[in-house]
């Protein structure tokens, strides 16, 4: 603990600088306040201090829902540490609530002791009947539990903007950053960037730009000099191995993955997709780039999405659509007629709560049967899972490989917490990257076999139009070889075999499994997609306790590497946490015979480390889970 002596001009206070290793900050309110900015903002300066982050941000899904009530509320979680993060943190230490409606749904996150500050100006008699008070929960006993802090954000901040000359709405725009202003004293964040990022973004507005810069001074100095806040604190720099780094979310490492992956191969990009949340964002991201050769298409609707990324993939280029769960559903049949075409398309599906329209804007892991199952005949695609954010930009490179390779479909699994969480990312050296051969057989004039195959199993990628190399395309079953529609009983047994046979040989080039712990012993966690920094936080904690438990995570759902089974018979239990009822748990049990056990969570929420840890604890004692 170190003191630190300040002056606002008149007078001389003390104030306790208590140095803290991590620190969890959310700010909520009406999905109009800003909140996302400020988080961002917050982000970006924590990032650039040298702590280690991590976010996840939380909105309604109504476009605008009525100011002030609690299904207008939106939020954004930032942890920020001095050592590696995996997750946004678990129990909150400070909340930043600007309406009563943001309090009543996240108090129950604030961990006891947590710090606890409210737009006072908010708490009115209307504002607490749409949030469903009767009485002001600032007065309430159990606020005593908290470090409290009522601030009348929007009195003080239309006070620091008077001298612009705006007035109403256009002041209170900026009370966002008033409360940015204050959380960056506390916990000792810089304001230069996000005083940069305003003189950008507003350059054209000094007005505006000349109200935000006040209102984020004012925040911080009112921290500075108002007597009610006794003590800051500071998150030491993170031990952060040397590199250039930039802070990513899954979506915009998605689509820079699918451009690196095009330009690797010297291919035009297509992308096709129909807006859905929330994949969206990859569609706005990859629209930006068209000068790298990207070509965007928003469809009418999911159908014309992925039948015009089939023709885009039939005419040589490295096509992709985006879409989440309902999206997948209506695409159903046209990944068959890839599938039987046996063209190389990869399909983004960033999973969020169902079923039908189900939670848009919240996260959930409900997809993997769809994607395993979720079309007719028999239908076999590559299926793949990143881990991070960071990593969606692997993995989108790891599937058009795949794809191109073994000329298949391949859905890569997201969800909405890896598309709209963030962290630091190291941007990769180019000359690191993967490479992607493609070979286009060239023109023939001794006849051409469309469905000749090489040892992998794939057939040619002709281009259409290439001298000698016509051929039939179609959802009708084709014979091997010359690709001629053939209803021959044996034929089509032999192709469904071939065409399976060849989805499994992609086992052959996927890497071993990462164990992190010991590779036998008594329980083993296993755990796929975004569920990754939880289990492995959590794994790490209960192995420190002295517990016997290890965790792998499973990247490559389908097929799945050849060591799992091993892996899994080497340990007497199994705990397998996911975010749905127990979809890999039942693909487990089935194709390995083991007795695993789901820890299951489908509240549109991830899991929090201490979740799992809960469940590690309860597995091992034999308690049911």
């Amino acid at each position: 603990m170190v003191v630190s002596t300040q002056t606002d001009g008149k007078s001389v206070r003390q104030v306790k600088v208590i140095e803290t290793s991590q620190v969890t900050v959310r700010f909520c309110g009406d999905s109009g306040d800003g909140m996302q900015l400020a988080g961002t903002q917050m982000t970006t300066a924590s990032a650039i201090f040298g702590n280690d982050v991590s976010t996840f941000p939380d909105f309604p899904a109504e476009i605008r829902a009525p100011a002030g009530s609690l299904a207008g509320v939106s939020g954004f979680q930032l942890n920020f540490s001095s050592h590696l993060l995996r997750t946004p943190g678990d129990r909150v230490t400070a909340l930043i609530a600007m309406n009563p409606a943001a309090l009543k749904t996240n108090i129950a996150d604030l961990e006891p002791g947590g710090i606890l500050v409210v737009n006072d100006d908010a708490f009115s008699k209307t504002n607490l009947a749409k949030a469903g008070y009767d009485e002001n929960p600032l007065d309430a006993a159990g606020m005593s539990q908290f470090k409290l802090f009522r601030i009348p954000i929007d009195k003080l901040n239309a006070k620091v903007c008077e001298s612009t000359g705006l007035t109403g709405r256009a002041v209170s725009r900026c009370r966002n950053f008033f409360a940015l202003g204050l959380v960056y004293w506390l916990y000792g964040r810089p304001m230069d960037p996000t005083l940069r990022w305003i003189e950008s973004k507003f350059g054209g507005k000094p007005v505006v730009a000349e109200a935000n810069t006040l209102a984020l001074k004012g925040g911080y100095y009112f921290g500075e000099t108002a007597e009610m806040f006794p003590v800051r604190y500071v998150v030491p720099k993170a031990d952060i191995p040397p590199g250039r780094y930039r802070r990513i979310s899954g979506n915009v490492a998605t689509a820079l993955g699918l451009i690196t992956a095009a330009r690797l191969a010297g291919k035009p990009l297509f992308y096709g997709s129909y807006p859905i949340t929330p994949a969206s964002d990859i569609l706005h991201e990859l629209a930006r780039y068209k000068n790298f050769d990207v070509r965007t298409f928003q469809a009418e609707d999911e159908i014309s999405a992925i039948c015009s990324t089939l023709g885009a993939a039939y005419t040589g280029n490295f096509a992709v659509t985006g879409t989440s769960g309902p999206g997948i559903a209506l695409k159903s049949e046209a990944i068959g007629l890839a599938v039987m075409t046996e063209l190389p398309l990869v399909i983004v599906c960033v999973q969020r709560g169902g079923p039908s329209t189900g939670l848009p804007t919240k996260t959930e892991q409900a997809d993997l049967n769809q994607a395993l199952f979720g079309r007719n005949g028999e239908c076999p695609v590559c299926i793949l899972a990143p881990a991070t954010p960071g990593e969606c930009f692997d993995m989108a490179i790891e599937s058009f490989r795949i794809a191109t390779e073994y000329m298949v479909p391949v859905i890569m699994l997201t969800d909405g917490y890896l598309a709209n969480g963030a962290e630091p990312w190291r941007i990769p050296d180019v000359a690191s990257l993967p490479k992607i051969e493609v070979k286009h057989p060239a023109a023939s004039e001794n006849g051409f076999l469309p469905y000749a195959r090489d040892a992998k199993l794939a057939r040619p990628w002709a281009l259409p139009g290439t001298p000698g190399l016509q051929h039939r395309i179609g959802g009708l079953e084709k014979a091997d070889g010359d690709g001629n529609v053939c209803y021959d009983p044996e034929n089509h047994e032999h192709m469904i075999h071939t065409r399976q046979k060849k989805v499994e040989g992609i086992a052959e080039t996927i890497p071993p499994t990462e164990m992190f712990g010991d590779d036998s012993g008594e329980l083993l966690v296993v755990g796929w997609g975004s569920t990754y920094g939880a289990i492995t936080s959590a794994v790490e904690r209960c192995r420190a306790k002295g517990m016997d438990v290890s965790s792998i995570h499973i990247r490559y759902l389908y097929p799945m590497p050849k060591d799992i089974g091993a892996i899994l018979k080497r340990f007497k239990k199994v705990m397998v946490p996911e975010m749905n009822l127990g979809q890999l748990v039942q693909l487990l049990r089935a194709k390995f015979l083991v007795d695993a056990k789901g820890l299951n969570k489908v509240q549109g929420k991830p899991f929090m480390i201490s979740d799992i840890e809960r469940g590690i604890e309860d597995t091992l004692n034999g308690k049911a889970i």
